[in-house]
């Protein structure tokens, strides 16, 4: 018996998820976090249904990035499915990481994760990702921005719509203006 040829999507999930550290990224206590990171992302990178992640220019990671402000982490990453990504956050190596969480993150008041449907081969800026989370939060799960309770199948995906225009500034973090590219952010496919 062969194996039938892997399935083509047509979309992929895009996910943001962004955490406040409690303390700099090198203090002593974010120290067991630190350490967790190449695992992880290794873990990631091999995952069944992993795409592509957001990773600073020379680095192996995006924690040196802080589009959303100096004490905020930011993980962007796309995935060929809402299983993949599901699997990998939940049922891995990486479901210690978020049960520590609450020991180098505060908590969070407002949304932290987004999920978004993307045509298969589009990689989101993180302008683009941080454009979907403030539409989560200011106007709660739809289509276009969505979590993993609240989640839509890629059919209801509104390929090219625009973001809602009454996105305001105020929910942007500082200094990121709609349509702004991170610096320094390098998007490669691996």
């Amino acid at each position: 018996m062969t194996a039938s040829p892997p399935a083509t999507h047509t979309h992929h999930l895009a996910q943001l998820n962004v955490a406040t550290l409690r303390h700099p990224i090198d203090d002593p206590r974010i120290a067991p976090f630190v350490e967790m990171l190449d695992p992880v992302n290794a873990a990631a990178d091999s995952a069944p249904g992993f795409v592509w992640r957001l990773v600073e220019d020379g680095a192996a990671d995006a924690t040196g990035l802080r589009p959303a402000g100096e004490d905020v982490i930011v993980n962007l990453s796309v995935w060929e499915t809402r299983e993949a990504l599901w699997d990998f956050a939940y049922r891995s190596g990486h479901l210690e990481s978020m049960r520590r969480r609450r020991e180098w993150f505060e908590r969070h008041v407002q949304a932290h994760l987004v999920l978004w449907w993307v045509p298969a081969g589009h990689l989101p800026t993180v302008a683009e990702a941080l454009e979907r989370l403030a539409d989560l939060r200011t106007h709660g799960p739809s289509q276009r921005a969505f979590t993993f309770t609240s989640s839509h199948t890629a059919d209801e995906a509104p390929d090219a719509a625009p973001v809602h225009q009454a996105v305001s500034a105020a929910v942007l973090p500082d200094g990121f203006r709609r349509g702004d590219e991170f610096a320094g952010a390098r998007r490669s496919i691996s």
